[in-house]
């Protein structure tokens, strides 16, 4: 059967490290009705030596890694929960001691974001376009949210904190809050939480928000 991408400019292919992905593009370079540029996309392009013979020998072939939204996940989503299970044997004990919910007792605090609330992703707030971010705070809310199902009959506080829009690497300049409000404002609001509060998203002023 004839194939033929000589009408496409330029094609982008994920997992071209190895197996499919990786054919795909040996068939596209090799090819002498080809697109000019053929963008093959790997989470790990230096492992795979192929790969990087392909981007060598045939002119417009680029490789480019994609795998920033997992390391946001990793690190938004995944990472607090891991940290939450290795050190529940110390919540468990230090809940133990006493009664009732907070951080007398013991508490898990997510650092969640308002960009994360699938609720508000609408009309002028969904401005903001990143899925990798919003979706890694989305995720961490639902991991808040079954932390809370499966400790809170251990008395352990589990809740969402919204930072507020700080003026950080990340915030930039033009951010309604510096590091030093955000920071005093969320430990007032953490201060006072209570088994009300179990399970809920908040921001750094004590305000519940949408999920």
């Amino acid at each position: 059967m004839s194939v033929s991408f000589g009408k496409c400019k330029s094609v982008l292919i994920t997992g071209s490290s190895r197996g499919l992905g990786l054919q795909m593009v040996k068939n596209l370079a090799k090819s002498s009705d080809r697109p000019a540029t053929i963008i093959a996309t790997a989470r790990n392009p230096t492992a795979s030596m192929d790969l990087q013979e392909l981007s060598k020998t045939y002119p417009g072939v680029h490789i480019v890694p994609l795998d920033a939204m997992m390391k946001t996940f990793q690190s938004n989503t995944v990472a607090p929960l891991f940290v939450t299970k290795a050190f529940l044997p110390l919540l468990q004990a230090a809940a133990a001691q006493s009664s009732g919910m907070g951080i007398h007792r013991a508490a898990v605090i997510n650092m969640s974001s308002i960009l994360g609330s699938i609720q508000s992703n609408w009309g002028d707030s969904a401005t903001f376009k990143s899925y990798a971010y919003r979706t890694s705070k989305a995720a961490l809310n639902m991991v808040t949210r079954c932390l809370a199902a499966d400790l809170g009959s251990n008395g352990i506080l589990c809740i969402s904190l919204h930072p507020g829009w700080v003026k950080t690497d990340m915030g930039g300049p033009n951010a309604d809050l510096t590091v030093e409000e955000s920071v005093s404002n969320m430990l007032a609001v953490i201060t006072n939480l209570t088994d009300k509060d179990h399970g809920g998203f908040k921001d750094y002023s004590g305000k519940d928000l949408p999920w």
